[in-house]
């Protein structure tokens, strides 16, 4: 089958038009659907021996890329034979080294060579897509599509020797190449599992252990790949995956203490960062976004795991791209039996899921400086005959004696979630349905869609006073006053910094004493005195252990905070950027309720 060339002399790596992108499609991608730029192909009589084979002369957009014969699932679009991938794959499917940049439209990047190359980057439907033709015409590669496929064919390359020594605090792979080749690289529990575009001779394939010191990893090679299996150590960080071109090798390092420092501005108004910290003798991995939210640059929003119901889990990454956020942080707590929201989301004023036991939130109108806060929200039922009764909460699994309000925010029905819960339906300010619930699994009760639904539990009070046809107000105040005005709200806890003071408490939040000094990884949010926010995860130090609250909140003072907030963490902790976790290997991150998204235009 032959492959229509795509790049063509004349073609010059200036920037490609995108104007003519007017739509989205769905496309699978990390388990989740994901919009990129949908670019309609015209009709056309192609006199070519395969009909599936296009060359891209027009305006494609596609999801899936084939490097060598192995296929990846990667977003790329191209116009006018120019073609674009989003920047994760090419690191993670092709082995580039994003380098520092502090222009949202260029992208240096180190692939086999002595000096970067610089590639037109652009953002468009949550992803930053990079220009590839710098590296085609460098490389020699062969570039077309068959289908909705774009095909990438790189020069035959061949290993030649490979090599693994461990060192104080470290362990190094350096693998010889003929020549440059592609680099798949994959984490999973305990392994690293490489696949390069290359031949391997037999003499150097091995078992893994082979009667070496330090033994050298599995090799196993079909066809024109070679797959490398190398043991992690459970306490080291994530290998540190880099090239070089004379002569032309694959380095891994491998060390708990070394975190490669970075700097990018990804997109105007959003900026990737990362590196080591230091708080007392222990040193934390840091990745965080430092965003300017000021749209139509950059502007954020509450996201849940799906906008018709808040009960449910699922990665961060699949939130994100169900949302087409082009950056997300993991935000409140939830109870991961049942799936409810524990804390604040209020989305453009409505409560998702009321704030509980005055906890700390941030809020936000994207206009001016978010706030950062403990808060309450203080509900009163108000029946006709002047008697009033104190809400509980709204639409949350936080449950005691008294009164829930669930709206349909919180979805089309609501299951009782303790034994012997009265639900009294309310229309129109007037109490139109009373149901007891008694035994197990009792059945769901319809929210209505122009009301909404009172949950008495051990109340005996409240239930003979809301009698069929009993006439009900809802009065709301949310305190401090400073935040009822704000349309955006997500809640964490404990607060950590407020006005340039660490002020962590975790008692008064009613946190436990050992939740509040547990060490382990990291999610928080805060804010700098010129109004940016910071969008932060920290993992394990090369000691093995996490930051307490207590180190958190000083880790927050040295990026600059001066009000911070703590995040759900441990396993939750996740960090989303453009079509991947920049903070963690996916497999290690657990499924989350909601989080905070960031949009840009």
């Amino acid at each position: 089958m032959s492959i229509t060339p795509l790049y063509r002399p004349q073609v010059h790596p200036g920037r490609w038009p995108w104007s003519s992108y007017s739509a989205v499609v769905r496309l699978a991608a990390l388990g989740a659907a994901i919009a990129v730029p949908l670019i309609t192909l015209p009709r056309q009589s192609l006199a070519q021996p395969d009909p599936a084979v296009v060359a891209l002369a027009a305006t494609q957009s596609g999801a899936t890329i084939s490097i060598n014969g192995i296929n990846a699932t990667i977003p790329w679009i191209a116009n006018q034979g120019q073609v674009a991938i989003a920047d994760y794959g090419l690191v993670r499917h092709l082995g580039l080294t994003l380098l520092n940049t502090e222009s949202a439209s260029r992208q240096p990047v180190q692939w086999f060579s002595s000096s970067p190359l610089d590639l037109p980057a652009q953002t468009q439907g949550g992803y930053r897509y990079l220009e590839i033709t710098p590296l085609v015409n460098r490389y020699g590669w062969k570039v077309g599509v068959q289908g909705s496929t774009l095909t990438i064919q790189t020069p035959s390359t061949a290993v030649q020797a490979i090599n693994r020594t461990t060192y104080s605090g470290g362990d190094r792979l350096v693998i010889n190449l003929s020549g440059p080749a592609p680099i798949q690289g994959l984490e999973t529990a305990g392994r690293l599992s490489l696949t390069l575009a290359a031949t391997t001779q037999a003499n150097l394939l091995s078992p893994g252990a082979g009667g070496k010191a330090p033994p050298l990893p599995t090799i196993t090679s079909g066809g024109n790949h070679t797959r490398i299996d190398l043991a992690l150590s459970p306490t080291y960080a994530r290998p540190q995956i880099s090239t070089q071109a004379n002569p032309p090798q694959v380095i891994i390092d491998i060390r708990p203490d070394y975190l490669q420092p970075l700097n990018i501005l990804w997109a105007p108004g959003l900026r990737w960062r990362q590196q080591s910290l230091k708080v007392g003798n222990l040193s934390f991995p840091v990745y965080w976004l430092d965003l300017t939210p000021q749209p139509p640059q950059v502007s954020l929003r509450p996201i849940w795991t799906d906008p018709t119901t808040v009960i449910g889990t699922a990665p961060l990454s699949t939130i994100a791209a169900r949302w087409q956020a082009a950056a997300a942080i993991n935000a409140g707590f939830f109870n991961r039996n049942n799936q409810y929201p524990l804390g604040a989301i209020r989305y453009n004023r409505d409560w998702i899921s009321g704030p509980i036991l005055s906890r700390g939130a941030i809020a936000w109108d994207g206009q001016g400086q978010p706030r950062i806060d403990r808060v309450w929200l203080q509900q009163t039922l108000t029946l006709s005959n002047g008697q009033t009764f104190p809400l509980q909460a709204v639409n949350s699994g936080y449950v005691s004696a008294g009164i829930g309000l669930y709206t349909p925010a919180w979805g089309p029905q609501y299951r009782p979630i303790v034994a012997n819960e009265t639900l009294i339906t309310v229309v129109g300010g007037r109490v139109v349905g009373l149901q007891p619930t008694r035994g197990e699994n009792p059945p769901p009760v319809t929210i209505p869609r122009e009301g909404y639904l009172l949950v008495v539990r051990a109340n005996s009070a409240a239930t003979k006073a809301l009698a069929m046809g009993t006439e009900v107000r809802v009065e709301s105040n949310l305190l401090p006053a400073v935040m009822a005005s704000l349309p955006q709200v997500v809640g964490g806890g404990p607060l950590l910094i407020k006005q340039s003071t660490i002020v962590l408490n975790g008692k008064v939040e009613q946190f436990s004493d050992s939740f509040t000094n547990q060490a382990a990884p990291r999610s928080a949010i805060g804010v700098t005195a010129n109004g940016h926010l910071l969008l932060v995860a920290v993992h394990l130090s090369p000691s093995g252990s996490g930051p307490t609250l207590a180190q958190l909140a000083q880790i927050m003072a040295q990026l600059g905070s001066t009000d911070a907030l703590n995040l759900d963490g441990g396993s939750s902790a996740s960090l989303y950027l453009g079509g991947q976790l920049i903070n963690r290997p996916a497999h290690t991150a657990a499924r989350v309720n909601n989080g905070i998204g960031v949009f840009l235009p």
